[in-house]
């Protein structure tokens, strides 16, 4: 049976909870332990596939189709294993399920109250799969005293109550505020913190503080002491250059060293921190710089894409580059040249999105990338509007645009080389969708098939001619157009199995220029780079050589 390790925070939201977590995860698996990452959230809504990217940041998409918070994305990122949709909950979701089994009569008549039946219910999902790993690591979103996370504070306090002694730990991300003033960090904050989370019923194990300063020893006994934590279980979180500096910075504050402690685990299995070390040389020690540009409708928050920067990263780690991302905002020349924006870029991404606004810079971004040579990405909708950009351009169809648009103009303005997919097939059975039913998990979500034609780039890429990717949208490009934008040069060279949807184009008489229907940068990892995202990386310093 699993292990717990509840992390919770204080003070204020975004601590880095979720990289914390992912940090040990990592710690863990480096000592020989097997590892699952959960995510529970507060708000009400079922999952964030619905939220504003402005609002939320990036929709992370499991292998079985879950819509999840980002942090799920740092915790395969870190861990290397794949989340599924028992690996993200939210209250939404919880209050769902409750009133379901109410209106069947599940509950016999009782009246259905927060406790027991909501916090029954997160409990039953804390449950899930823990035979089947050494430690399950569970973040509750939010921060301590926060009023819709109070359920999740409860289950947790009943789940550790319930298991033998021994088996739950907790772990407590607090604040350590450096008044420049005075010259000092002030723990009263991390006090307060702890003082609330043990009002409740919890009393932390481990404490993490985040600091931009050094902890000295005497500041770190204090907070000892006032929060009843032994001193060596308060460890500092220093901010890092790289995210993925996180293992080896939390591995020298001793903090798996502490959760091992916390669960009398001795002696400790010694780590390996090769990989980690591997990565650290890789980020520190390059060989040059590219400058990739993203072009994108939500670049005023970088959290909405923050997959695909990291996937760059990757790639550059990969190569041994150093990547410089600049967010473009595609609106800006919508009605405008894009070349003033797009000049001096080794490499140009265009990612996903919903909606028409800022679509036409994308496609003159598309425009651009194939007329000058550069290398370009486009990943979704990105991909949709390099074939709309094509069909305009070269297949003599200037009203090319996508049915998505026009259902949001509610007028017929396009010949739409994009259109709404009503019907597809997962698995071995036929999926269904109505233009006006819910908007949420409607989409054509998840791990699906792709047959790569052999000889083309993307096959060259990947090494295969059959891979499986994630996807997320409900719009696909039209086949019935395959075949008169192929005799332009643009090659449709990844199709689902029975043929009916593209899923990769590519320019046959260009250096690199493809467009996937799926999200690569969901599968990405610094030590396992994206095949596709490396190789965007080498074109590009290709092209850097050439300026």
């Amino acid at each position: 049976m699993a292990r717990y390790i509840f992390i919770t925070g204080g003070v204020v939201s975004s601590l880095g909870k979720g990289l914390a977590s992912a940090a040990l995860g990592a710690l863990l698996q480096a000592r020989g332990y097997t590892v699952r990452l959960r995510k529970l959230d507060p708000y009400l809504n079922v999952d964030p596939g619905t939220m504003s990217p402005f609002e939320h940041g990036e929709v992370f998409v499991t292998d079985d189709g879950a819509e999840t918070d980002l942090d799920l994305g740092h915790y395969e990122r870190f861990t290397g294993v794949a989340a599924r949709n028992t690996d993200s909950i939210s209250s939404g979701r919880v209050y769902s399920t409750v009133l379901e089994k109410e209106r069947r009569g599940d509950y016999l008549g009782k009246t259905i109250q927060v406790i027991p039946h909501v916090t029954n219910e997160i409990k039953e999902f804390l449950h899930i799969g823990s035979d089947e790993v050494d430690f399950m690591l569970c973040e509750i979103g939010g921060t301590v005293g926060d009023i819709e996370a109070l359920p999740f504070f409860e289950a947790i306090r009943q789940f550790s109550q319930d298991k033998p002694r021994g088996e739950c730990i907790f772990m407590h991300l607090t604040l350590l505020p450096y008044l420049a003033a005075s010259g000092e960090l002030k723990t009263k904050p991390t006090q307060h913190s702890v003082k609330e989370l043990r009002s409740i019923g919890i009393a932390p194990d481990i404490l993490v503080c985040r600091s931009e300063h050094p902890i000295p020893d005497k500041e770190r006994a204090k907070i000892g002491l006032f929060c009843n934590v032994r001193v060596d279980s308060v460890i500092a979180g220093y901010d890092l250059k790289s995210i993925y500096e996180a293992p080896l910075a939390y591995h020298a504050q001793g903090l798996d060293q502490a959760v091992l402690d916390a669960f009398g685990i001795a002696p400790a299995p010694k780590p390996d921190l090769a990989v980690w070390k591997d990565v650290y040389d890789r980020i520190h020690n390059t060989d040059g710089e590219v400058n990739v540009a993203i072009v994108g409708k939500y670049t005023q928050l970088e959290d909405a894409y923050k997959s695909i920067k990291e996937a760059l990263i990757h790639g550059g780690m990969s190569n041994r580059v150093k990547v410089n991302v600049k967010w473009v905002d595609s609106e800006v020349f919508d009605d405008a040249d894009a070349a003033p924006h797009l000049e001096g870029f080794d490499a140009i991404l265009v990612p996903g999105g919903f909606g028409e606004r800022g679509t036409e810079g994308k496609i003159k971004a598309a425009e651009f990338a194939r007329l000058r040579k550069i290398p370009y990405l486009g990943i979704c909708l990105g991909m949709q509007m390099a074939v709309i950009e094509a069909a305009r351009n070269v297949g003599n169809m200037p009203d090319a645009g996508s049915e998505e648009f026009d259902h949001e103009s509610g007028k017929k303005r396009f010949t739409p080389v994009v259109y709404h997919l009503k019907e597809w097939v997962q698995g071995n059975h036929k999926v269904k969708r109505n233009q006006g039913g819910d908007k949420g998990g409607t989409m054509r979500l998840g791990a699906y098939d792709a047959a790569l034609t052999s000889g083309s780039k993307v096959a060259e890429i990947y090494g295969t001619t059959a891979i499986e990717e994630r996807h997320r949208h409900r719009y696909e490009v039209d086949i019935q157009y395959k075949d008169k934008l192929e005799k332009t040069g643009l090659l449709f060279s990844g199709m689902s199995p029975d043929g009916r949807l593209p899923e990769i184009v590519e320019w046959q008489d260009h250096p690199w220029f493809i467009g996937v229907q799926f999200h690569p940068e969901l599968k990405s990892k610094p030590f396992a780079p994206h095949p596709l995202f490396a190789d965007f990386i080498r074109a590009a310093i290709e092209t850097s050589r050439l300026v």
